[in-house]
């Protein structure tokens, strides 16, 4: 007698135009309705598995069950990762990129990241107290911008910024967008792979000099398992896949700022703590918003995991923002509540908003110290640094879109600098 169990099956011909009108809560959505955290679903076409909580993500971390080659959307491609990139890398080529990615996260760079990001706030705060009023989430990302290309040592022209911030905002702003944003998306990584693309000939031709220490000298020299270097096109996503990630802390920091808003005695905490709680408060932030809904992997070879047959080749998503807002991990996951990572033991995953599983191994963005740091320091500015006051405004922001801001982007105004 067979021990496999029947995954609950979503009935209709496909739910695609679900997913789109449910955005972050789609997966959610249905593990409440099944009271279960695995369903099969169709999603374009093509039959899904959806599946969320802390044993779900670490089954779907498992490099034996699972592989990313082929499994994000052409139009994710596109616009948001660029082909050939590390997140489509399995296996060795994956674990040997991957370690590319970890080596510029030493506590040398990440301070010497700490200290740029302080300079591109500063140097923000400097500007705005002469504005009338600053919308915010704008303003972050080009600070964001200004300090990846720094920290990569990337030349750019102060007349360049905005239009190079504009393009890498497209990247992630359309990656669920459907019609003319789609292709201002795709247009827009175009654009900036082929600016990139350039210096990096350049510097291989001898035209540009960048210090032998830097990050883009590294990705540059990087070689495959094989031995043999990146081609251009490849070395430009890689670039980009650094640029774009930090730029994109920008919706992290409008969080942080809505937060401060929003939850006053917080920040009355902030004022009086230590950076223990800064982190926790942090790190709440990272729990309780819409970042990334969900990651895909596709079925590498059959398996059985809970009596539920998975079979080769079947897309799964795993449900990011569900797990980070499953009540059987977090007790009352919709109130906003720092103190809750003061008994978290620091699991890889069930708090899994940029993924799970180990850092260098898995899959899991290599970018998060990174993503901590720099909200530890937008954090201060805005708690210790400055004052300015939020006009009335639309401040909600939406479940449905991806990524998701407060609609109005949140405007400051009257900004002035602490003594």
């Amino acid at each position: 007698m067979s021990n496999r169990s029947q995954i609950p099956r979503e009935e209709g011909i496909d739910h695609t135009l679900s997913l789109i009108r449910e955005g972050y809560r789609y997966i959610l959505n249905r593990r409440q309705i099944f009271s279960c955290d695995i369903f099969e679903t169709r999603l374009v076409g093509k039959k899904a598995i959806c599946m969320g909580g802390k044993e779900a993500a670490e089954i779907f971390y498992d490099n034996e069950k699972f592989k990313r080659k082929d499994a994000a959307p052409n139009r994710a491609v596109q616009t948001l990762f660029g082909k050939n990139g590390v997140q489509a890398l399995d296996g060795q080529a994956h674990r040997q990129r991957k370690e590319m990615f970890m080596s510029i996260m030493s506590s040398n760079e990440l301070d010497r990241l700490t200290g740029i990001i302080r300079k591109q706030w500063k140097l923000a705060v400097d500007k705005w107290v002469q504005m009338d009023k600053v919308i915010f989430y704008e303003e972050v990302k080009e600070i964001m911008c200004r300090t990846a290309c720094e920290w990569i040592s990337i030349p750019v022209s102060a007349n360049k910024v905005k239009g190079v911030t504009k393009d890498l905002g497209a990247m992630f702003e359309s990656v669920a967008a459907i019609g003319p944003t789609h292709w201002l998306g795709r247009n827009a990584r175009n654009r900036i792979e082929k600016w990139v693309g350039k210096l990096v000939e350049e510097i291989r031709d001898g035209k540009v000099n960048v210090s032998e220490n830097s990050i883009l000298y590294k990705f540059i020299r990087y070689h495959d398992p094989y031995g043999n270097s990146l081609d251009t096109d490849t070395v430009a996503v890689e670039v980009i896949n650094i640029l774009r990630p930090l730029v994109a802390i920008a919706i992290f920091i409008n969080f942080i700022a809505l937060t401060v808003y929003h939850y006053p005695n917080e920040t009355k905490k902030l004022e009086r703590s230590d950076e223990k709680y800064s982190l926790k408060f942090i790190q709440e932030v990272r729990r309780f918003y819409p970042f990334f809904p969900f990651v895909a992997g596709l079925v590498k070879n059959d398996f059985i995991w809970k009596g539920y047959k998975f079979e080769e080749g079947t897309l799964t998503l795993l449900d990011l923002y569900g797990t980070n807002h499953d009540p059987n991990i977090w007790e009352n996951p919709d109130v906003f509540n720092p103190d809750r990572f003061t008994t978290w033991d620091g699991g890889l995953f069930d708090f899994i908003p940029q993924g799970g599983g180990d850092y260098f191994m898995g899959h899991r963005c290599a970018g998060e110290w990174v993503t901590i740091e720099i909200m530890k320091v937008s954090l201060d500015y805005l708690v210790n640094r400055i004052n300015y006051d939020v006009p009335d405004q639309d401040l909600s922001f939406s479940m449905v879109s991806m990524p998701s801001i407060p609609r109005s982007k949140m405007v400051i105004k009257n900004i002035s600098k602490r003594e």
